[in-house]
């Protein structure tokens, strides 16, 4: 079976054409949606280690380089927590280049 007999044919029916543009700017508004929710999401440093989102894999030291400000993170109302932008700015700075030979 080759590339193109796998592929979905164009509809020649404008009703189902335009279903088919509705229901692909639906999946796009969900997924914005969804990339919005995302950057609201706050872990808490044992998330974090459970979920190998840093090079950490103690909680203890996760939270003592937080306390060290060595580790990119948000301290609400005294708790430590983490949003992807945190994650993200964290395996940025800690991301080796490798020399070229």
């Amino acid at each position: 079976m080759t590339a193109d007999a796998t592929k979905a044919r164009p509809t020649k029916n404008p009703k189902a054409r335009a279903l088919a543009a509705a229901a692909a700017a639906n999946r796009r508004v969900q997924r914005l949606k969804a990339e919005e929710e995302m950057d609201l999401v706050r872990w808490t440093p044992e998330e974090v280690v459970e979920k190998e989102l840093l090079a950490f894999r103690s909680v203890r030291l996760l939270k003592e380089a937080c306390y060290k400000r060595k580790v990119y993170h948000h301290k609400d109302n005294g708790r430590i927590t983490f949003t992807p932008e945190d994650i993200r700015m964290e395996n940025a700075r800690t991301q080796v280049v490798p020399i070229a030979a």
